[in-house]
């Protein structure tokens, strides 16, 4: 699954076909947080009785699919009050303008993703920028530095910079709580190095090193429980889809440092090929 989850990433016109853009039922993930996303694309809802967070809103066409998943947990949509971005490419932000419309929420993202996210498409700078897809622009946009805390009632959920796949990409990580057990969860923003025709990674250090960043980042970030923009790509997803418990075992490596360990040798590779040529 992994594999073929890796070669679609090639370009975003594998989508086309909308296998990811299929339904799911929503379900617990833990605690107060759900999966409500799609089934190639995640879409993740934290709940208090102050108001929700939903982080990332998939392809345009996904909105209602996410909201008929956060009806069916029994949330009511005027209650999402914040939405959170990954990053700003069209499979994981296409959807946040309809969805902002629909919950009247505010939209939270690192200042690049921000600025994308008003003009409706990625930068020039991005390493797919050839051949990207726009969308339709999202209004009020709150921009949020590296390491910010977003707050809302009794959630809070810290920004953690992972660029490198965009220049503005972010992950988000927080506690839910479960019969007085708490667990460090994290929303990875993909670390996958795709380029476009053209784009060399080898001309581009500055990249290289923003995914370096990364990777120390999320080896470093508290990581029970994993959730990637892209399901498939966490060790851990057969476990939250079906409902079994995730164990958390001590001095073993994080579900986070997992995910590192198989997508950084993905970057060498894509060096080592440019080199070679």
């Amino acid at each position: 699954m992994l594999i073929a989850a890796l070669l679609a990433l090639g370009s975003h016109a594998a989508h086309a076909d909308d296998d990811w853009n299929q339904p799911r039922d929503p379900f617990r993930i833990y605690g107060n947080t759900y999966y409500v996303g799609v089934a190639g694309l995640s879409s993740v809802l934290v709940t208090s009785p102050q108001g929700h967070i939903l982080l990332d809103g998939a392809l345009p066409d996904s909105p209602k699919l996410i909201a008929a998943s956060i009806r069916k947990l029994g949330f009511k949509l005027r209650d999402v009050k914040l939405i959170l971005s990954s990053h700003d490419h069209v499979d994981h932000a296409g959807g946040i303008a309809e969805l902002q419309r629909m919950t009247g929420a505010t939209v939270v993202a690192s200042a690049s993703a921000a600025a994308s996210l008003k003009r409706g498409r990625m930068d020039k700078d991005d390493p797919q920028f050839i051949g990207n897809t726009p969308y339709a622009p999202v209004k009020r946009v709150r921009a949020v530095a590296d390491g910010e805390v977003v707050r809302l009632g009794s959630l809070a959920l810290t920004a953690m910079a992972t660029p490198g796949h965009t220049a503005g990409g972010t992950s988000w990580r927080w506690q839910s709580c479960e019969q007085g057990s708490c667990r460090n969860l994290v929303y990875a923003d993909s670390i996958y190095p795709v380029r476009g025709k053209g784009y060399r990674f080898t001309d581009h250090p500055e990249v290289v090193a923003q995914f370096e960043h990364s990777y120390a980042t999320l080896n470093a970030a508290p990581c029970d429980i994993l959730v990637t923009a892209h399901p498939s790509f966490s060790e851990q997803w057969p476990q939250l889809s079906s409902g079994q418990p995730v164990a958390v075992a001590e001095g073993q490596p994080s579900a986070c440092q997992k995910l590192v360990a198989t997508m950084q040798p993905e970057l060498k590779q894509r060096l080592a090929e440019e080199a070679a040529k």
